[in-house]
């Protein structure tokens, strides 16, 4: 199984960054894709426009989010992989860090999809803020 870890900084609260990756207006608003998700353990989401999916495992508001999560490119026969969000204070905003687990073989493929698709644009939409 494959796994990685990549963190970023993004300016703002890390209260601020839990409240919007599990509001679905907001995580649409942050990422640019359609979002449906929820701030409940055990309830399932979908990001980017349906091309991830997956269920609320472990939330400790504003700390840390465990999530199942896999994408329309997963094979039918592969499982969830595992995915931990750390939201971490510091003096400039949150050190957000995505733990990535128990990814099939093609996993590695994501570790720059957080940077283009999450990191980024995250940076662009709370520096607006």
């Amino acid at each position: 199984m494959i796994e990685f870890e990549i963190s970023d900084l993004i300016s703002a609260s890390p209260k601020e960054v839990y409240k919007a990756w599990l509001t679905s207006e907001k995580h649409s608003e942050m990422t640019g894709g359609l979002a449906k998700v929820s701030a409940e353990v055990g309830d399932t989401f979908e990001a980017w426009d349906g091309y991830i999916r997956g269920r609320n495992l472990v939330l400790e508001a504003p700390k840390r989010i465990i999530q199942q999560w896999r994408t329309s490119e997963f094979a039918e026969g592969e499982k969830d992989s595992l995915l931990e969000i750390l939201f971490e204070e510091g003096a400039e905003g949150t050190r957000i860090t995505i733990r990535h687990s128990e990814l099939p073989e093609h996993g590695m493929q994501y570790k720059q999809g957080w940077v283009d698709s999450y990191f980024n644009p995250m940076k662009e939409y709370f520096s607006s803020k």
